[in-house]
């Protein structure tokens, strides 16, 4: 592979630096305390949840339940909003900075469930059986509650298999919302079964969402709200992509026997005092990112049509806008929100966002292109890193497309990109609106 001059080694760093820039102000500004300042508000007692009001003093008990990897920062927000009076369950993957008077503590795991899941789980699901008509359940939900929090619904289902389970489905290639359709029909906290068990008291959730706007009940796996898929439909995805034979036989006989329990719909008696808001999602993460790529001088289009596509798919159809744009345009910024999929064999340390823009290495050698990918969790699969950027010199970085391909191939990208220096590194930001890829063109 050709050196690099020094211009251009400069004139890439930078590209590559501007891109990181955008993503860091995305993050900064798509805050969760930003959005219960927004959306959430309480004064002399009575709670504003966006469009509702709650007097806190009319109920006999208030009682708060957050799950997901913002369950601290959410669980902050509102204190810091109501007081020190409320009382609750937290569960995260994450330990808190803190913790509250009054509120019990989980570690969960993800993203497979552990012992303290099913601990956590099985607190939660107590507490809710013990509240009445009097009472008020606030549910702060985000992403990754699925594994954080969970109980199997059949007593036969044990960890170690729900462990197998949960890797089957993540390692699929399917897109979250066809994952979380099986898990809550597997599960005795998803899919609204928190709902029925904190009936007959008034439920509230606050949604800080990282699932597609048009499935809010997929977030966390819909604890709170009616479930939208079917048995059929588990039955279907479980056949599309061959899952039953990897499930463990526990599991797999629920499929093969049909035994599987439907979910609560619309119509349960669980959800007549329910409510939902979302107050933050990846649009307003892709929103962030437009003010900030335009401060910086592009011309900004967004296009997230490629939301739960295959990694290389999402590539070739990005790439190719970009380019498309760049012939009217000579300074052009393309940001695309939502997630790509992947479908992990003989995995090595990476995640979807750096398979994503490593996909992408080869396609822009030599041209003025930077494209960075990342999570707003901070964490991308199983590495330590949020994604990683990648532009046009990078496959000379690299020593030419060998191993580019072979990380590819292996699902190895993070070392790759450890030995570049160019993964993206924010640690655990406490909050999870989905992925941001933002490319970039002169």
């Amino acid at each position: 592979m050709p050196d690099l001059s020094p211009e251009r080694e400069q004139q890439f760093r930078h590209l590559r630096d501007t891109a990181r820039d955008i993503f860091t102000s995305a993050l900064k500004n798509a805050s969760i305390d930003s959005a219960f300042a927004r959306h959430v508000h309480c004064d002399r007692g009575v709670l504003r949840i966006c469009q509702d009001l709650y007097d806190l003093h009319s109920y006999q008990r208030v009682f708060v339940v957050a799950i997901g990897k913002a369950a601290h920062t959410m669980t902050e927000a509102l204190v810091n909003q109501v007081g020190s009076s409320l009382e609750g369950i937290v569960a995260s993957s994450l330990e808190p900075a803190s913790q509250f008077h009054g509120f019990r503590y989980f570690h969960g795991g993800h993203p497979t469930p552990t012992a303290e899941s099913i601990h956590a789980a099985e607190a939660i699901l107590k507490s809710l059986n013990s509240l009445n008509a009097g009472s008020l359940t606030i549910f702060l939900l985000s992403g990754g509650g699925s594994s954080i929090v969970e109980k199997p619904a059949d007593d036969e289902i044990s960890l170690p298999d729900l462990v197998a389970t949960y890797r089957a489905l993540v390692h699929s290639g399917a897109p979250i919302a066809e994952i979380n359709a099986i898990r809550k029909h597997l599960s005795a906290v998803k899919g609204g079964r928190l709902a029925q068990a904190a009936y007959p008291a008034h439920q509230v959730s606050i949604l800080v969402s990282d699932v597609p706007d048009s499935t809010p009940d997929a977030l966390a796996s819909g604890p709170t709200m009616p479930d939208s898929t079917s048995i059929h439909d588990c039955e279907r995805i479980a056949a599309k992509y061959g899952l039953i034979e990897q499930f463990p036989s526990s599991v797999a006989d629920l499929f093969r026997q049909h035994a599987l329990d439907e979910t609560p719909k619309s119509d349960d008696p669980s959800f007549v005092r329910a409510r939902w808001w979302t107050v933050l999602s990846n649009k307003v993460a892709v929103e962030e990112a437009v003010a900030a790529a335009t401060r910086a001088g592009f011309a900004v289009e967004v296009d997230s049509s490629c939301d739960d596509w295959d990694y290389e798919q999402a590539a070739e159809y990005l790439l190719s806008r970009l380019r498309e744009l760049r012939r009217s345009v000579s300074r052009v910024c393309l940001i695309s929100g939502g997630e790509v999929t992947v479908s992990v064999r003989n995995g090595g340390i990476g995640g979807r966002n750096q398979q994503f823009a490593l996909a992408c290495a080869e396609k822009i050698s030599g041209d003025d292109i930077t494209v960075l990918s990342a999570g707003t969790d901070g964490i991308d699969g199983n590495s330590p890193a949020a994604g990683a950027a990648v532009d046009g010199s990078t496959l000379a970085r690299a020593g030419g497309p060998e191993g580019v391909r072979a990380a590819l191939s292996n699902f190895n990208a993070y070392p790759a990109f450890v030995s570049l220096g160019d993964t993206v590194l924010t640690g655990p930001t406490g909050n999870n609106l989905r992925d941001l890829r933002i490319l970039l063109a002169y």
